[in-house]
């Protein structure tokens, strides 16, 4: 039930919109009548009434000092109870892999002032995703694998599980499920607080992949991570209803494949006695949405989809489900879905028995993102941008279907767009960038989009200088009839009688776009210095395939040919490019990080002709060797279509390096992990193939870990670029 508020609730109202789900990262939290919202300033809790900004401190930084000590609590997120007379804060966290969902949790008797600490009996900072029973006489949580639920009257603590390790997951995920499908809260309270429903992740058989520590003993020692690979099992889930009180289990029956397995990458209660989940094949190309009754176990689909190609995952048109919802209509009798079955991801309004449905959004567009639902004046906000794929604008329509989206984002005010819309859709607080006006922020009333805190984002575009910048917007189209956009960013003083080294800057995959109309575009964090004044051309190009809204079959003409197609594509573009007449195709140089790195090697070693330098970051060598969850999605199984692994692999091409190559990887990569590296390193040297290669000890993805490593980072990639694609006009 998130962001759909039908009623208007007391003027100062303490509820937030998450209390009863798992909890988002630290931010503002709408209060439910929509007129306000609560946020952490200067380590008090304070609530700020909309339109005139009043502000009451609901939380003082001194209620927040646990007995014995003088230092108060670090708020990283709170939650208030159902009766608002309890808050819940979140505080000393640890990251699980990317976000940190690992923590300690303390309760403040807002009465009483009396502050106590939840799952004190618990290691510290062991706590995830705490959360108030519907009644707020409970708190339920994980802590090391289970699932507990502990009574705050008494302060009696119960294991509603008691199996779990990190092979036997209770409550949480394992790494790919949070990696690929945003998957981290696993355990939800039911509607009358009587029971919960959790998911289990049973990783006995999935192969670790160990991460050597070479650098913080005297003996090396293997980190362990639970990974399946392509081609591999996923890790069998089940969902599992416990009762409370009596801690009795039933397991629901969801049909599987016994061999291929499948998955649930979403699930949340429809009503006190049935759940909802999305069911996925292995293949992510059928998803059947399906009710489950918590009494015998036995589950129906109640909607089924099919593709070609993958099904997208909610996340890809909800940003902010990674902490669970469910977008019910009609008090749970019907929900909104998106699906791109007619071309375009629109939004439907579909039945809980799934005999109705109706298209809400209508046209030859794209929803970007799932903003707001306000029932009770019927409409559904939404991001999207029909005219301009590299923009992104407030759309709203009506949720009977019987309207056409009307935009609410200015005619006058070009660029990115993002909202956090109140719940009952009068407010939003604005975001707002392009590339030539400064990320910018302001409070407006949605109807007629009033800004009501100052007219900044028309004050910062007045300011704003469009002549100044140096980037510009393109599109190019390539021999094969595919039209892409592009920006490019010239050399100051350029001189179109010259010739100039560019460097593009690629990602290409499924999973991210580039070409974006926002403040930033155009700069190169790693490059140390400026790349217009020492006279490069900077350019990047969006390929089919990426995530942009151009329509399904932009998306999904990808699947099966990551490292073919999208790699044509951009070398096709590159081509083009050099017509311009002012390229110095002896001076071309490409760069980028992950699935970025492996398209900077596919360009080096498909297309040598063309590209003459290349830095790799962090790069899939071979396809074989990443998740299943994402490389499935968008390749196949290998079982049954292994070749197409082995073609779009960089690896399979290594033999052809002709120019210069900087690879560059952490060890201590559990994204794209380290052996990518050295099987690349293998086939280059049995081709007697000459680069250069930087490992650095135990970094993550992001190689960021360890003292001066950025900067080392960035001395690096631009010594190598300024010797092998030297910059300046000739």
């Amino acid at each position: 039930m998130r962001k759909n508020y039908t009623g208007i609730g007391f003027l100062i109202c303490f509820l937030l919109m998450n209390t009863l789900m798992a909890q988002p990262p630290g931010g503002i939290h709408w209060s439910k009548d929509g007129a306000g919202y609560f946020a952490v300033e200067n380590g008090n809790i304070v609530l700020t009434q909309l339109p005139g900004f009043t502000k009451t401190t609901i939380v003082t930084q001194n209620q927040l000092i646990p007995s014995g000590s003088s230092t108060p609590l670090s708020v990283r997120n709170f939650f208030f109870s159902p009766d608002n007379q309890q808050v819940m804060i979140y505080t000393n966290t640890k990251k699980v892999w990317r976000y940190d969902t690992k923590g300690d949790y303390w309760l403040l008797d807002l009465n009483s002032k009396q502050l106590k600490q939840l799952g004190k009996g618990r290691p510290a900072s062991s706590l995830m995703f705490a959360k108030f029973s519907p009644d707020g006489k409970k708190v339920a949580y994980v802590s090391e694998y289970n699932v507990y639920v502990e009574d705050l009257k008494n302060g009696s603590v119960a294991a509603l599980t008691k199996n779990g390790n990190r092979k036997l997951i209770n409550g949480t995920f394992d790494w790919v499920y949070e990696e690929e499908f945003g998957a981290r809260d696993g355990f939800r309270w039911s509607p009358d607080g009587k029971h919960i429903a959790f998911w289990q992740i049973d990783a006995a058989a999935t192969k670790d992949y160990l991460m050597l520590n070479t650098t913080d003993s005297i003996y090396s020692f293997a980190i362990p991570v639970e990974y399946p690979s392509a081609g591999e099992s996923p890790s069998p889930y089940k969902i599992g209803v416990v009762n409370v009180d009596t801690r009795s289990q039933k397991w629901m029956t969801i049909p599987t494949d016994p061999v291929l397995q499948s998955y649930v990458p979403r699930m949340e209660w429809s009503n006190p006695k049935q759940l909802i989940i999305q069911h996925m094949n292995r293949k992510q190309n059928q998803t059947d949405l399906m009710l489950c009754d918590i009494v015998t176990g036995a589950s129906k689909s109640i909607y089924q989809e099919k593709e070609e190609a993958w099904i997208s995952t909610v996340g890809e048109w909800d940003n902010d489900y990674d902490y669970g919802g469910w977008d019910w209509l009609n008090n749970g009798q019907e929900f909104l879905w998106a699906s791109e079955k007619d071309g375009w991801r629109h939004l439907y309004r579909i039945s809980i028995d799934g005999k109705k449905e109706t298209l809400i959004t209508k046209g030859n567009y794209d929803v970007i993102d799932l903003h707001a639902i306000d029932e009770k004046n019927g409409y559904v906000y939404f991001a999207a941008s029909p005219e301009n794929a590299t923009q992104k604008y407030l759309y709203r329509t009506r949720l009977d279907g019987s309207g056409i989206a009307e935009r609410l984002t200015p005619a006058n005010q070009p660029g990115t767009h993002n909202y956090m819309v109140s719940p009952t859709g009068a407010y939003a607080q604005h975001s707002f960038s392009n590339y030539y006006t400064p990320n910018t922020r302001e409070w407006v009333l949605l109807d007629g989009h009033k800004p009501i805190d100052g007219n900044k984002v028309n004050e910062a575009l007045a300011k704003s200088n469009k002549s100044a910048s140096s980037l510009e917007f393109f599109k190019v189209k390539t021999t094969d009839g595919v039209e892409m956009d592009g920006w490019m960013v010239k050399p100051k003083n350029f001189d179109p009688a010259k010739k100039y080294p560019v460097v593009f800057f690629v990602y290409t995959e499924p999973a991210g776009a580039n070409v974006k109309d926002q403040y930033g575009a155009g700069s190169n964090r790693l490059y140390a210095g400026n790349m217009a004044d020492d006279g490069y051309i900077y350019i990047t190009v969006d390929n089919r395939g990426t995530p942009v809204p151009k329509g399904k079959e932009w998306r999904k003409s990808i699947y099966r040919k990551v490292g073919l197609i999208n790699i044509r594509d951009q070398a096709m573009a590159a081509k083009e490019i050099f017509k311009w007449g002012y390229i110095d195709t002896s001076r071309v140089a490409v760069w980028g990080w992950s699935g970025g790195g492996s398209a900077t090697l596919n360009l080096l070693f498909q297309y040598p002709e063309i590209y003459k330098t290349g830095i790799s970051i962090a790069a899939v060598a071979n396809q074989l060797t990443y998740d299943n969850i994402y490389q499935e999605r968008y390749m196949g199984l290998p079982q049954e279509n292994r070749k197409d692994f082995i073609d779009g692999s960089p690896i399979t091409y290594a033999k052809n390096l002709k120019g210069n190559l900087l690879y560059i990887h952490g060890t201590g990569d559990d994204n794209v992990h380290y052996n990518n590296a050295e099987m690349l390193i293998n086939e280059l040297v049995a081709h007697g193939k000459q680069f250069q290669l930087m490992s650095y000890p135990n970094r993550s993805h992001g190689i960021s870990e360890g003292k001066g490593t950025t900067q080392h980072l960035s001395q690096l990639y631009t010594r190598f670029l300024k010797q092998y694609c030297p910059p300046g006009g000739r």
